[in-house]
């Protein structure tokens, strides 16, 4: 599972070029490759779930770090 897939809950059911991408730098909503993959995160399958794909990215990122935490005690 490569880092896009991941961070998509590992869910990746179609073409990714094809699929809704949220840019880091714009704050915006891209359908395919539209920016730099240093810039996008994604592919979602929706344009709302790319929307929120900060939301997403905040609880992913305390997810994990919360399962690092329990893993070194």
């Amino acid at each position: 599972m490569n880092d896009e897939t991941h961070r998509n809950g590992g869910m990746m059911s179609e073409d990714p070029s094809t699929q809704y991408w949220y840019n880091m730098k714009t704050g915006e909503v891209e359908k395919g490759y539209v920016s730099s993959v240093v810039d996008r995160v994604g592919p979602f399958e929706t344009h709302e779930e790319a929307e929120h794909a900060l939301e997403k990215l905040r609880a992913n990122s305390a997810k994990w770090a919360e399962d690092d935490a329990s893993d070194n005690k």
